[in-house]
């Protein structure tokens, strides 16, 4: 028993268990909305991988921060974070035979996007989280209507 105890430490106290699942649902949460809106659109990166992201860069960044890491140490992992999901990100981008015919950016965005929102949360930055995801969702959507409105002709 006393093996298993020690193999769960980390949550020692029923505040820091409490406080790690929220910022884990928390996390897959706000990574679910935008994996929904790219789902939504047929886009390959959709929610599940979204929900992942987040919930990864939320678990790296908790990780330090829970256990007490200076600034520099935190630092170090969220450059290590930003660098590793940009090749993630370069997958999902694919580029036809002009410069015009590239397709995936957006997504590849989002997925960069949902990275910052889960370091974010990791680091108990939830109301900020929060409201990067919602601008996120606003531009996700509301953009679109008004480039279609720009690209159109003047009658």
């Amino acid at each position: 028993m006393a093996t298993l105890h020690d193999e769960f430490a980390d949550f020692g106290q029923p505040e820091q268990m409490l406080r790690a699942g929220l910022r884990l649902l928390m996390a897959a949460l706000l990574g679910g909305l935008l994996g929904f809106e790219r789902e939504s659109k047929g886009k390959a990166a959709g929610l599940r991988t979204h929900m992942l992201v987040t919930l990864g860069a939320a678990l790296f960044a908790m990780l330090l921060e829970l256990d007490g890491a200076e600034h520099d140490a935190i630092s170090r992992v969220i450059q290590g974070i930003a660098a590793g999901i940009g090749f993630l990100c370069a997958g999902t981008i694919l580029k036809g035979n002009s410069d015009s015919e590239v397709k995936g950016l957006t997504t590849s965005a989002s997925l960069w996007f949902s990275t910052a929102i889960g370091i974010a949360v990791g680091l108990g930055r939830e109301g900020t989280a929060l409201l990067a995801t919602l601008l996120a969702l606003v531009i996700l959507h509301a953009l679109p209507a008004l480039e279609r409105e720009a690209k159109q002709p003047p009658p």
